[in-house]
């Protein structure tokens, strides 16, 4: 186990150190100005972040992935649709409810939306189409049927929010839809979807596995479009400026927010653990050294959260904040660090590793770790170099999101179903929480100094920079699918031509 983990720190160290360097070599360059105490907090938290990493990447090896795929299969297995639908619904309900990003999209508009009736209608959202997913995947329906249709309807309600005057709530609505598949979703999710496809088998099951978190992410758009609906006026922003500040006794500011991501975690895993006791008493029926290896699972999991949360929160976010705030003096090089810090940021994210390595597996590494984290990186940072660039021009997130969705939905004519599915689960896991913590404040930071101090535009600008994470891996992916069958293509005209040309008595090896 210890041998394990080390592994997964060093992993997590290759991970964190790029974001990092680029931390500390603009630092050293007139465009950044931190103090020596902020620069210290930031290394600190940076070295707490892949201890938390780490912990968490073994923990979902151990627990959250092999939890979610027992419900999936052993429900399946029991041939009881009725309890597998119901289970569905009610742990994409409990995963979601208890997601801290959730908690702070939902303070941002509390003075517009009550935060539990946001909470609650989100996690309703996932649950629906968490159920709508595994129906999916039972009856072998089409992931990009399904898609379309969907997002057909958002650019409906789109229209509707722009008529009503209600369009503050669009870069709200898109952001949602990332922030739900955080780090305690995402791996059950995703193991679920395995779980279920595997049992069913067929020729299709690689592919049916996928594209769960997928749908998952359209229930909190269109539940957060629907709320903005119900409501008049437009949505007030004002933060406090310690909140995006290095504290003064850092060593308290790291204990009371480790205390309350403490309980923030707990409760998310304890909802998750209270479901799966009950299932294992009266369906799966697991052996003693798998349940024992689960709680091990859970352990690690829980320490890796806590350590994680904590550090971005105490040390990244305000960094970030800042770095946003300075940069943006100069609007040429806010594009510019904004696509490399992009690049970077999504390598530390803890559940884009879950899905890389569930991708490798399900494919018989037909689809690569390092494919896919080279395609989600350029993704994600173009995604926050075209952000920082509508930061600084001032234009709406559609002129992004409805062309980003088109072509998206488009290459899926293009491409094996498998790559679409997994393009559309990526986008969830790369918004992850290092983007909520660090990528958000920096773009919050630009936007006011943008609007020399205003608040006025942060919902509308800085807002919408998870959706736009979460949206262009979907077309990276897809073209690294458009790519494959590109080279196939290639390979078998090559082939054919040496058929053709070759002697009959020639040996032919390929």
């Amino acid at each position: 186990m210890l041998r394990t983990l080390l592994s997964k720190i060093k992993e997590a160290l290759i991970s964190v150190l790029p974001v990092v360097a680029i931390v500390l070599i603009l630092c050293c360059t007139p465009i950044v100005n931190l103090t020596g105490g902020e620069i210290a907090v930031f290394c600190v938290s940076a070295v707490l972040l892949i201890l938390g990493i780490g912990l968490f990447n073994l923990g979902a090896d151990l627990a959250m992935s092999p939890m979610g795929e027992y419900i999936g299969s052993g429900l399946t297995k029991s041939k009881k649709l009725s309890v597998l639908l119901v289970v569905s619904f009610v742990m994409g309900v409990l995963i979601t409810v208890a997601e801290p990003d959730l908690s702070v999209l939902a303070s941002q508009i509390e003075e517009k939306v009550n935060p539990i009736v946001l909470i609650v209608s989100v996690g309703v959202g996932v649950g629906a189409f968490l159920l709508l997913g595994t129906l999916k995947i039972l009856f072998k329906k089409s992931l990009s049927a399904m898609l379309i249709f969907f997002y057909l309807v958002i650019f409906a309600l789109v229209a509707l929010l722009i008529v009503t005057e209600n369009g503050d709530f669009l870069a709200l609505s898109f952001d949602s839809g990332g922030v739900t598949t955080g780090p305690i979703t995402a791996p059950f999710i995703i193991a679920m979807g395995v779980g279920v496809a595997g049992v069913l088998g067929g020729r299709d099951s690689g592919e049916n596995s996928f594209g769960l978190l997928a749908l998952c992410s359209i229930g909190p758009i269109l539940t957060v479009m629907i709320l903005g609906l119900s409501s008049s006026g437009s949505v007030g922003y004002e933060i406090d400026p310690s909140t995006y500040a290095v504290a003064d006794n850092v060593v308290l500011a790291f204990f009371l927010e480790m205390w309350e991501t403490v309980k923030d975690v707990a409760l998310a895993l304890g909802l998750i653990c209270v479901a799966f006791t009950i299932l294992q008493l009266t369906c799966l029926k697991l052996p003693g050294a798998r349940i024992k290896r689960i709680a091990v699972g859970i352990a690690y999991t829980f320490v890796g959260l806590v350590i994680f949360l904590t550090a971005v929160s105490v040390g990244f976010l305000p960094i970030g904040f800042k770095l946003g705030s300075q940069i943006a003096e100069t609007p040429w090089a806010l594009v510019l660090i904004g696509f490399v810090l992009g690049m970077l940021v999504v390598l530390a994210e803890p559940a884009v590793h879950v899905l890389n390595k569930q991708v490798e597996e399900v494919t018989n590494r037909a689809i690569t770790r390092k494919s896919m984290m080279i395609a989600l990186s350029i993704g994600v940072g173009v995604s926050i170099g075209l952000s920082m660039l509508r930061i600084w021009l001032g234009f709406s997130i559609l002129y992004y999101v409805i062309p980003g969705y088109i072509l998206s939905l488009g290459l899926s004519f293009f491409v094996p179903s498998l790559y679409t599915a997994i393009a559309f689960d990526s986008g969830g896991v790369a918004s992850g929480p290092l983007t909520s913590t660090f990528i958000l404040p920096f773009a919050i930071g630009a936007c006011i100094t943008v609007a020399n101090g205003s608040y006025d535009t942060v919902l509308t600008d800085a807002f919408g920079i998870v959706a736009m994470v979460a949206m262009t891996p979907l077309i990276t992916i897809q073209l690294l699918g458009f790519r494959a069958i590109v080279s196939r293509n290639v390979r078998n005209r090559i082939a054919q031509r040496r058929i053709i040309s070759a002697e009959d008595d020639q040996i032919i090896n390929f």
